[in-house]
């Protein structure tokens, strides 16, 4: 069943980006009949003008360009399956030109959170901040009916597209020396992770780095637009109560020149290091859990009760919005090294 699913998902998707965003017809013969779909339900685009105009004039994402990305190719799927990746249970996609990534929102409190809460926001501040180093989130596609085959966890609902920042990997000849971190404050306890580890594929977890070992060597002015463009993005998500984000961190080779799609900016492009070795691209991630949320107000309860008994220390999902953010800041400035100067001071990052 596993190739008739990532099938059936991959068409929903396709059908979606090319079926005309203006078309509604919801008739009661329309929800039964979608009830009723298991496998290629139909999904339609949220919010659809606001994405396009994102895309267009604040990322100079070509349109033509875009939809393209998405057409089957000779020899290939239109949609790569990836696997079920992460601690949610995400069904991760990638178009075939590897500019693009697809995830679904399985977990209600996530998809609610970005449709209902987070949404605008985010559209009004990646407009007035284009070199955000928040992901670029280019479409969020939706189920408008109940159905079957999401009620039984077969086909996902709601699927967010946003940029794929290891495109030009695929293409390089020195791939292999391609490396990837996902970042959190180390000084928490992760529930998902470390308290059920058993409910995670091994291949996940050899999928996701936790810890960088080395440093991150630039200037001081690299250092300077980095603390400044990241403690922005950090406080615009604690503005919106989220927790539990993370920092996507890609080292390449420094002789590496990948594309780019859309609007370049140098932690796209690749900043390089000081020391002629590397070159670094980063973004920041997973900002679907919010506080306020039922789920996280359940999950804060639980773990707090598991706490007394297991001692784990301080954990993500029942920390504050605005100490995390603290956290996440102090984080960054502990992967940094300048080159012949001083070391940041933690201090300047919070």
């Amino acid at each position: 069943m596993g190739n008739k699913r990532y099938n059936s998902i991959s068409r929903s998707i396709q059908l979606a980006l090319y079926r005309d965003p203006n078309e509604s017809k919801k008739t009661i013969l329309s929800y039964v009949l979608a009830f009723f779909t298991i496998f290629r339900i139909r999904l339609v685009r949220f919010g659809y003008e606001l994405f396009r105009r994102l895309r267009d004039e604040t990322w100079e994402i070509d349109e033509e360009e875009y939809r393209c990305s998405f057409l089957h190719k000779k020899g290939s799927k239109s949609l790569e399956p990836m696997g079920d990746l992460g601690y949610s249970g995400s069904t991760f996609f990638c178009t075939s030109n590897f500019k693009f990534l697809i995830k679904s929102l399985p977990r209600h409190f996530e998809h609610s959170f970005f449709r209902n809460d987070l949404f605008l926001p985010y559209c009004e501040y990646m407009s007035s901040h284009p070199d955000s180093l928040l992901v670029r989130i280019t479409d969020f596609l939706i189920s408008p009916y109940p159905t079957l085959g999401a009620l039984l966890g077969i086909s996902p609902s709601y699927h967010v597209i946003m940029e794929n920042v290891l495109y030009g990997r695929n293409e390089d000849s020195a791939k292999d020396k391609w490396e990837t971190y996902d970042l959190k404050p180390t000084d928490y306890f992760y529930p998902e992770r470390d308290l059920f580890p058993q409910l995670t594929s091994e291949e996940t977890m050899s999928k996701l780095v936790h810890t960088f070992e080395d440093k991150i060597r630039i200037t001081g002015a690299q250092y300077e637009d980095l603390k400044n463009t990241v403690d922005q993005d950090t406080r615009f998500l604690q503005s919106a109560n989220v927790v539990d984000y993370s920092l996507f961190l890609v080292r390449f080779p420094a002789s590496s020149e990948p594309p780019v799609v859309g609007r370049r900016s140098q932690w796209r492009v690749g900043v390089p290091s000081a020391d002629g070795k590397w070159k670094y691209r980063a973004v920041l991630l997973d900002f679907f859990w919010a506080k306020h949320k039922l789920h996280a107000q359940a999950m804060t309860g639980v773990v707090q009760t598991f706490n007394v008994v297991g001692r784990k220390g301080p954990m993500t999902i029942t920390t504050t919005a605005e100490e995390y953010q603290q956290k996440f800041m102090a984080m960054v400035d502990g992967l940094v090294q300048l080159q012949g100067e001083a070391q940041p001071s933690s201090s300047t990052m919070v």
